[in-house]
């Protein structure tokens, strides 16, 4: 149990009948008249759905404990995708559902975020970017400004995204994991 005095971002809380919900903001507000309140922005850790809710200043909240763990991710097993603890060598089956959007960035070798909640996986976190190799993408023509100087290119993890048209097939980018935008470059 925590106070809501002391919520945190990334804060996991308990909620209507278990339902688990991380704090993406909050804010105390001390109005002139009136009690003290929080007001906060949640996000459902399973379905990602965010809304927003108020508390009173002081007001007890159950928090879950929601185990963070780096792990390599090493194949695919079917749909399940396999991640090894760089501690321990156990091994992790984690459902495509629980990974979301970061499948389309994942390649063998790199580190992932896995939490879990009471031995069941909740989600797969990344890096904010990733270095990724451009598998197939067209040539840009100089002059085609009709797509406002992009192309599509498809990523070595078979996910197609945006570039600009200077850039190559077997380029190495990075790219934003959350939005899918190319950030640039990678100098070898």
């Amino acid at each position: 149990m925590a106070s809501t005095n002391d919520l945190k971002n990334g804060m996991v809380l308990k909620l209507e009948g278990g339902q688990l919900w991380s704090v993406v903001e909050f804010q105390h507000v001390k109005p002139g008249k009136g009690p003290a309140f929080v007001r906060t922005k949640l996000k459902n850790v399973l379905s990602g759905k965010v809304v927003d809710k108020t508390f009173n200043a002081g007001v007890k909240v159950e928090t879950a404990t929601v185990d963070k763990r780096d792990m390599q991710f090493s194949y695919m097993d079917g749909d399940y995708f396999v991640f090894m603890d760089m501690e321990t060598y156990d091994q992790l089956l984690v459902d495509r559902k629980a990974v979301g959007d970061a499948a389309n960035f994942l390649i063998e070798g790199f580190t992932a975020t896995v939490a879990q909640h009471e031995g069941e996986v909740l989600f797969v976190e990344l890096p904010a970017a990733v270095e990724l190799t451009i598998q197939e993408t067209e040539p840009g023509v100089q002059g085609d400004r009709s797509t406002g100087g992009t192309k599509p290119a498809t990523l070595e993890t078979g996910h197609q995204i945006q570039v600009p048209l200077f850039i190559t097939t077997g380029e190495k980018i990075k790219v934003d994991t959350r939005t899918s935008d190319y950030l640039g470059r990678v100098n070898s």
